[in-house]
């Protein structure tokens, strides 16, 4: 079910200038010789229990027309002692749900007119003597009218409203207002529509929803594009691309081609590219045209394991149809870049070729090419890499570098993004670090860091290893703008916690206010006012926990507890209702990492237990919250304490940190893909590695140049 908070506001400023233009009204309201209201009687019913029964009523009787066809208008009488004002607060009510004019001298005449018309929802109100301004998200109340409207399908009728599909359709409202024969007729014949289709608009103009699926999307776009539903096409585009899916890509890239609509098709040759594997297992894949294939071998974006990946998509694709698609093996084959693959990998090439002798009409040759290329070109090239810029870029926030010297540490304040992601010689990948700038503070580690309505948030942390040196400071950074803003001081200091983005909030959650010291209490940043306030504090204190917002909850797993021992806990914070405990994880853990992907929950790196020391927990696990269990996956190649983590274009990445054993740093940052399960090395942090922070923002062009 597709909806969106901003599609009744909108219907009901259309209707709001229809009724100031004298559009489409048909509802006439007398409250005294030479005084009235035209209004349209389905926006007045929907909130007035006796305009509601006068229109059943009326609907009941036959309608009495005019030799045009069209319903004549109707009146309703008031009493003489309701006043204009009061009736005209009703009026407003109904196609705003804000009245302007309520104060305490007319509290009484609006009251009445409410009272009169039984709309019960203002007759409160004016009883509270208070007024909140809100948006009407309400279902109208009615259903049938006096015009109609077909569909090509045998005898059937579609009852609708013309002022609502006036309202949400340009075609109807073109059709309803400008003269045309339509407006005149009783009854409307679209012999091109399918009733499904249309009936789901109509639902739509009424709810402001739409229930998609794969197996309908396709025909209500095209409807909604032939009726010009504006709002509705929006909620189409919108499941398109936030449902894309490796089996329905390649249609969508095909619908968005052939209607021309570039911004989705963008979007969906992008999602083809990162997800290329398993696009290319798909029994789509198969029906690309040679051209289009050849597009996305070419581009430097694609995303793949290695490089015998392509090779195998454009032998699949060849082997669908060999006797036509020969012909084309050359020019796709120019598209693999043979350089990056291993010895071992290009066995599989010239295995593939000598099956491919089979084929004797054909004077394809895939082995000397491939060999010449492979044989003669420079695997390091900066031209023969894969070089993908994922919109969402990694940033990198603070930190601090290991030194036995205490007197010699370094804490950070730069800010690093990695501007692209490259893929080399078989599984070997690196990452291009670019710097962003410095927080506008001092340097800091263990603090918070949040992206809410794209601008990031810099919250307390600690810039030193004593008491005196926790930090409640908060800082913002708009990318549009490329500058720094410093917000009000949360009210606890705060280190070794998180800060998450809720429901159009910020919470910071726990953490340390002194060196061994952590704490139960949590804080709301309200971004409209400038202000922190406390919500409901967390069970017991807490520090060192991974936390992040999945299905509108904040999960918050392991963690220290006031002795500063490893948990296992798992459990979902509500700022209201407190701490929900779920199933515990296998493994005790804190400073670790929690991402969210495919519909799990993945926990990786920090230290556990030992008896009264810590050690390295390299273990990992993911949990699923539907079955309230938790697996163990592959494990970390390396110790990652106190590291940061982020989830990009389906995979999981943890980045820096630190070896408890040796107390060495592990600056390295590794990617784990939930369908591959391994981990891969995607080279070192450019800065600060320990305790650092890490989000994805997105960055104006400029900056990524």
């Amino acid at each position: 079910m597709c909806s969106s908070k901003t599609i009744p506001e909108e219907v009901f400023t259309v209707l709001k200038e229809f009724l100031d233009l004298k559009i489409l009204t048909d509802l006439t309201l007398v409250t005294g010789p030479g005084n009235w209201f035209t209004v349209h009687s389905v926006v007045l019913a929907s909130v007035s229990k006796l305009i509601l029964e006068r229109l059943k009523q009326k609907n009941a009787k036959s309608s009495e027309e005019d030799e045009h066809g069209k319903t004549s208008t109707w009146f309703v009488e008031l009493p003489a002692e309701i006043d204009d004002t009061g009736v005209e607060a009703v009026v407003e009510f109904a196609y705003t749900g804000a009245v302007k004019s309520l104060r305490q001298d007319t509290v009484a005449g609006i009251q009445a007119a409410a009272e009169v018309l039984a709309v019960q929802r203002l007759v409160d109100l004016c009883n509270k003597g208070e007024w909140l301004d809100e948006c009407h998200q309400k279902e109208h109340q009615l259903r049938k009218c006096d015009k109609g409207t077909s569909t090509s399908e045998p005898c059937l009728f579609v009852t609708v409203h013309r002022v609502i599909l006036a309202a949400n359709s340009d075609y109807f409202r073109g059709m309803f207002t400008s003269g045309m024969k339509e407006s005149r007729q009783p009854c409307v014949d679209l012999p091109f529509l399918s009733a499904s289709d249309l009936e789901a608009l109509i639902r739509f103009s009424y709810s402001g929803t739409l229930l998609l699926t794969w197996d309908s999307v396709f025909e209500v776009t095209c409807t909604a594009l032939r009726l010009q539903f504006q709002s509705a096409l929006s909620l189409c585009l919108n499941f398109m691309q936030k449902e894309l899916q490796v089996n329905s890509c390649l249609d969508v890239a095909s619908f968005a081609e052939a209607y021309g609509m570039s911004d989705l098709l963008e979007e969906v040759n992008d999602f083809v590219l990162r997800n290329f594997r398993e696009v290319s297992a798909t029994v789509k894949f198969q029906d690309l045209p040679a051209e289009k294939l050849l597009d996305f071998l070419q581009c430097d974006g694609l995303c793949v394991p290695s490089e015998l990946t392509v090779f195998r998509a454009v032998i699949s694709w060849i082997e669908a149809d060999p006797e036509e698609r020969l012909v084309h093996a050359s020019s796709l084959m120019s598209g693999v870049r043979f350089p990056l693959m291993t010895f071992r990998e290009f066995r599989e090439v010239r295995a593939v070729n000598l099956q491919m002798e089979c084929y004797r009409d054909s004077e394809v040759e895939l082995y000397g090419t491939a060999l010449k290329e492979f044989g003669f070109s420079l695997p390091q090239s900066h031209e023969i890499c894969r070089v993908r810029r994922p919109k969402d870029v990694l940033v990198l926030v603070g930190g601090d570098q290991l030194n036995p010297d205490m007197g010699h540490r370094m804490p950070s304040r730069e800010l690093w993004f990695a501007n692209s992601m490259r893929s080399g010689t078989g599984l070997v990948k690196g990452m291009e670090w670019r710097r962003l700038g410095e927080i506008p503070d001092q340097p800091k580690f263990r603090h918070g860091v949040a992206v809410l309505d794209g601008v990031l948030y810099v919250v307390g942390g600690c810039f030193f290893y004593t008491s005196n040196d926790m930090m409640k400071s908060a800082y913002s950074y708009d990318p549009l703008k490329e500058t720094w803003k410093r917000l009000a001081d949360m009210q606890d200091l705060r280190s070794n916690f998180c800060l998450v983005a809720h429901d159009e909030r910020l919470y910071a959650i726990g953490g340390d206010k002194t060196i061994n010291t952590n704490v139960d209490s949590v804080e709301m940043y309200n971004p409209d006012t400038d202000s922190w306030s406390f919500v409901k504090p967390l069970d017991q204190a807490l520090s060192g926990y991974a936390a992040t917002v999945f299905n509108e909850g904040i999960f918050i797993s392991g963690g220290f507890d006031c002795k500063y021992v490893c948990l296992v806990s798992m459990f979902l914070y509500h700022p209201e209702r407190g701490t929900t405990y779920l199933a515990d994880m296998a493994n005790d853990r804190a400073q670790h990492c929690m991402e969210v992907a495919q519909g799990r929950l993945y926990v990786a790196g920090g230290v556990c237990n030992l008896r009264r020391f810590y050690m390295d927990q390299q273990a990992c696990e993911v949990y699923d919250p539907v079955s309230d269990t938790w697996t163990a996956f592959a494990s970390l190649p390396v110790p990652h304490v106190g590291a940061a983590s982020a989830f990009l274009e389906d995979r999981i990445y943890i980045l820096g940190g630190y070896c408890q054993e040796d107390y060495s740093e592990s600056g390295l940052v590794h990617r784990f893909d939930p369908s591959m399960q391994r981990w891969e090395n995607m080279g070192k942090l450019p800065g600060a590695v320990t305790d650092v922070r890490c989000c994805l923002l997105r960055l104006p062009e400029q900056i990524r140049q």
